[in-house]
């Protein structure tokens, strides 16, 4: 399947809103389109980046590998989000790994390509800029989060930002499908003990389980949680 970048609502979610009509025509010469399967790994950490991927659809996770082999996930992406582009413009090797959470479509944009946009067009290096200064933001909001918040408010927290990020599908359930051993390494602790807290969440009736599908059902109470009370 290809896409005509001239025709992409996508684009206007992301850094590539400010390319004019002549460098959007170049930009759909010169990309590709790639299909990834869930579960598929779009470049792992430490790669040497060849270009950006525009997210189409679908969703995905970012993390990185800590010194005892285990996953950490850092971030997680939806359709519009651009990744690989804090790579690409430091000249800098992957800094994390990026995986296909369900099935899911991206525009493979090379590296001039964006290298040239970023040298000639001054609104798109800002809103590149931006990004890149955004993403630091959230990394340093998840760090402090780690060592101010206890494991029962992290977990709290993040539900409440998977259902804002990824919505609700048809009966209310969280529109994301992830392990608990996923949750798990989004938090930083024990498979077991997210399995434990989910299981108190859904006595207390803030949540509702049905397999890996997670619902909210007391969205107050889990703020609450969240801010220490």
């Amino acid at each position: 399947m290809s896409f005509n970048c001239e025709q992409c609502v996508i684009r206007d979610l992301n850094s590539l809103q400010a390319v004019n009509a002549e460098e959007l025509k170049q930009i759909n010469r010169k990309k590709k389109t790639l299909h990834f399967d869930k579960g598929n790994t779009i470049f792992s950490e430490g790669s040497d980046l060849k270009g950006v991927y525009c997210l189409r659809n679908g969703k995905c996770k970012l993390s990185k590998l800590a010194p005892n082999g285990k996953e950490q996930i850092v971030r997680f992406l939806k359709k519009g989000e651009i990744v690989g582009h804090r790579s690409v413009i430091s000249n800098s090797v992957a800094h994390l790994t990026v995986t296909a959470l369900e099935d899911m479509d991206v525009c493979f944009i090379p590296k001039d390509e964006i290298l040239e946009l970023f040298k000639k067009n001054a609104q798109f290096s800002y809103e590149i800029t931006k990004s890149i200064c955004e993403d630091l933001d959230e990394a340093n909001a998840s760090l402090a989060n780690m060592a101010q918040k206890n494991v029962k408010e992290r977990l709290a927290e993040s539900l409440l930002f998977f259902e804002k990020i990824f919505g609700v599908d048809a009966d209310g359930f969280i529109s994301v499908t992830l392990t608990r051993e996923e949750i798990a390494n989004a938090i930083g602790t024990a498979t077991e003990s997210t399995i434990r807290l989910l299981s108190e969440f859904k006595k207390l009736e803030f949540i509702e389980l049905k397999g890996k599908k997670i619902k909210l059902l007391n969205k107050v109470k889990l703020q609450r949680l969240t801010d220490g009370y």
